[in-house]
């Protein structure tokens, strides 16, 4: 008896992603070039033992399509990066010289200083 179970890969708005979730094959990509274990995947993202084979099998079986994809993700993710970065610089730069308005941050430091001496 074969059943036919529905595709676990679609691609929706986001692109490659496992059918009923946002996880995309490019954020699976992610760890796998970690060198992540599988075992850390599916924890990580609560798939099925099912849904992590149905996904490294269509991985492995359109691997060119897939990386090319994935390295066009990392890519436009990286270029964000660097224009958001850029944009907010000055105002990180004029957030990292105010000084605290208040003594909070005095005494919290002071009592990470008691803690870490009695430590």
């Amino acid at each position: 008896m074969n059943i036919n179970y529905p595709p676990t890969v679609v691609r929706t708005d986001w692109g490659l992603t496992i059918a009923g979730t946002r996880i995309t094959l490019y954020q699976i990509m992610d760890f796998l070039k970690a060198d992540c274990p599988t075992e850390e995947i599916l924890t990580c993202f609560r798939l099925t033992i099912r849904q992590m084979t149905d996904v490294l099998k269509y991985i492995e079986t359109h691997r060119d399509e897939v990386e090319s994809e994935y390295r066009q993700v990392v890519s436009q993710a990286e270029e964000r990066r660097q224009y958001w970065e850029e944009r907010n610089k000055e105002r990180f730069d004029r957030i990292a010289g105010m000084k605290p308005k208040s003594g909070l941050r005095s005494r919290l430091q002071a009592w990470k200083a008691h803690l870490s001496a009695q430590a």
